[in-house]
């Protein structure tokens, strides 16, 4: 018997830092996705398979540790054990194109897929619930997650998300190609928006003036998806990068790496927490290969995409 779920990774399209600040996010998901198959099995264990490594918890040892990255699986399998009874083993798999580490949503889109997959065996559930386990599972190891990650990549598509009024699907039928590009630099998200109070709390007044320009960035940015104006978008993301690079976020690679992808392209800028991580770059269907090569040229690791409108799937 077996269960099996996927889910999209993510990006950042505008508002990072701000969205923290009371401000709007716009996040899609990517045509990059994360498998993850469920099985029953006769022995009392759980096994975990994924390219981090392969695990096995003894069901009778309940003071076996674990690593961090594993206990979202641990805690959803435990979880619908529990409330089925079920007697027996599990085995679960996960396979991953999405890279990890880098902003993309490779942990949030794990979960999801892993809560599908995995409830799967015993009930069916609806979205709204499986997205519910997810964020469960994510704060086993992140506290504070938002779960807009998890929201994109449960439901696909692009949404608007704040803190005050939470999450929104945009009714988009905008269909970006996106060329992202790894930096390969490792950062802590905690650490750069540490950094961002304190520019904050240093730069008072020119941080409400950055807000303002973002938020009137975020206006042009409905109105460039609606009307699908590519030209209106790359520019909005240039300014978004103008901003990010004023309260302190980008660094000399990220830099580098957007000027030659602007060459080719609508407009690029960081996405994610910044200090790291990868970029993206808004690019016409005629100019992806051209933007690729250049930056593989100079020995960048880079892929492109598309926006991903169906989310969770199930199988």
């Amino acid at each position: 018997m077996k269960s099996i779920a996927s889910a999209p990774g993510k990006v950042i399209l505008f508002g990072e830092h701000f969205v923290v600040h009371g401000l709007k996010a716009i996040l899609c998901s990517i045509d990059k996705r994360i498998k993850v198959t469920t099985e029953v099995i006769d022995d009392d264990k759980i096994i975990i398979i994924s390219n981090m490594g392969r695990i096995q918890i003894d069901l009778k040892n309940q003071n076996q540790e674990t690593k961090s990255a594993f206990k979202p699986f641990l805690h959803i399998a435990k979880k619908m054990m529990k409330e089925f009874n079920h007697k027996k083993g599990l085995q679960i798999t996960i396979e991953s194109n999405i890279p990890s580490g880098v902003g993309l949503g490779s942990s949030s889109a794990c979960c999801v897929a892993a809560a599908a997959s995995i409830s799967g065996l015993f009930t069916k559930l609806s979205r709204e619930k499986i997205l519910e386990l997810a964020i469960e599972a994510e704060r086993t190891v992140f506290k504070n997650v938002s779960g807009a990650d998890t929201t994109i990549c449960t439901y696909g598509g692009i949404i608007e998300y704040d803190r005050e009024s939470g999450f929104k699907k945009l009714d988009l039928n905008s269909n970006l190609n996106l060329v992202i590009a790894n930096s390969m630099q490792t950062h802590s998200t905690n650490k750069v928006v540490s950094k961002v109070q304190k520019f904050k709390e240093e730069n008072s007044e020119l941080f409400l003036k950055l807000c303002k320009k973002e938020s009137e960035l975020i206006k042009n940015v409905h109105r460039a998806l609606s009307d699908n104006d590519y030209e209106l978008l790359g520019k909005s993301m240039l300014e978004n990068q103008n901003l990010l690079e004023t309260i302190g976020v980008s660094n000399e690679k990220l830099g580098s790496m957007i000027e030659i992808a602007n060459k080719t392209s609508y407009g690029s800028k960081l996405t994610g927490a910044g200090g790291g991580g990868c970029i993206i770059s808004l690019t016409d269907e005629n100019k992806i290969e051209e933007t690729i090569k250049n930056l593989k040229d100079m020995k960048i690791d880079c892929f492109s995409t598309k926006i991903d409108s169906k989310g969770l799937d199930t199988f």
